[in-house]
């Protein structure tokens, strides 16, 4: 009896237990790969909202990289600003000169 064999062979395992595992391993591909496709679809959303915003900044994202515009500022505008500034300042260096004239009258004159 120790040469021999004492049980019967083992019945050959059925087709639905070779098949399981295969399903649980495609679930989880299946799963990992919806998990997977949920965050390209939150990224893709948050990048489209970020460009939105960053263009109503002047900042525009291209294939070469970031671009920021400047703000146009027409010459006409420019110029007018400057001259005020000029003006102003001729004004109030006129007005100093014309106060110390009359300074010097009122002292002459008494």
């Amino acid at each position: 009896m120790g040469w021999g064999r004492s049980k019967a062979p083992a019945a050959p395992p059925s087709a639905l237990s070779q098949i399981f595992p295969l399903l649980i391993l495609l679930l989880v591909v299946a799963g990992l790969g919806w998990i997977g496709y949920q965050v390209y679809l939150s990224v893709a959303k948050i990048q489209q909202t970020a460009s939105q915003k960053m263009g109503k900044k002047n900042v525009v994202f291209t294939k070469d990289g970031l671009k920021v515009g400047v703000k146009q500022v027409k010459d006409e505008h420019y110029v007018d600003a400057t001259q005020s500034w000029v003006v102003k300042a001729w004004n109030l260096g006129s007005d100093a000169q014309k106060e110390e004239v009359e300074k010097k009258k009122q002292k002459k004159a008494k």
